[in-house]
């Protein structure tokens, strides 16, 4: 037997973890950018904006979760990998795809939204809330692809 299907699902797990990664990786770095410029100018901002520079982070976070259910599921984290067809470790590596794509993709627009929040938080800090709060609606289908690819992950056996 050969192991391609256990080295596609093991892609998947990394795609899952990879891309969502760079893409929170690359967010947080653009709203730690912004959010620099408005802590040199007021230092009381600073947790306000620290917030907003978090919000990106999180896809980052549910691809290393899907990565590692993934892990786990085949045995790799145990030491003892379940054999796997080429078909099977497919199957893997197409249910890591939600949260790898809209992991990446969510994280930018997200960052986009939350440095726009950061602008807000400058201004007006009183509206901190606000500028949170619509950074934290593209959240929404960070969560959606991460569930999908969780349910997917769990229906394989």
């Amino acid at each position: 037997m050969n192991d391609y299907g256990i080295v596609l699902a093991i892609f998947g797990a990394i795609a899952a973890a990879l891309f969502a990664g760079i893409g929170s990786a690359r967010g947080v770095g653009m709203v730690g950018e912004a959010a620099a410029g408005v802590v040199t100018e007021d230092p009381s901002k600073f947790s306000k904006v620290l917030i907003l520079q978090l919000l990106p982070g999180t896809q980052g976070l549910y691809g290393l979760l899907a990565a590692v259910l993934l892990l786990s599921q085949i045995g790799l984290l145990k030491g003892e990998l379940i054999p796997l067809t080429m078909a099977q470790g497919f199957q893997y590596f197409i249910a890591c795809l939600p949260i790898a794509v809209v992991g990446y993709f969510s994280a930018i627009a997200q960052a986009r939204t939350a440095v726009a929040g950061v602008g807000i938080v400058a201004k007006r800090p009183d509206q901190s809330g606000k500028a949170i709060s619509m950074a934290a609606m593209v959240e929404t289908y960070a969560i959606l692809a991460l569930l999908i690819s969780i349910l997917a992950i769990n229906g394989l056996k």
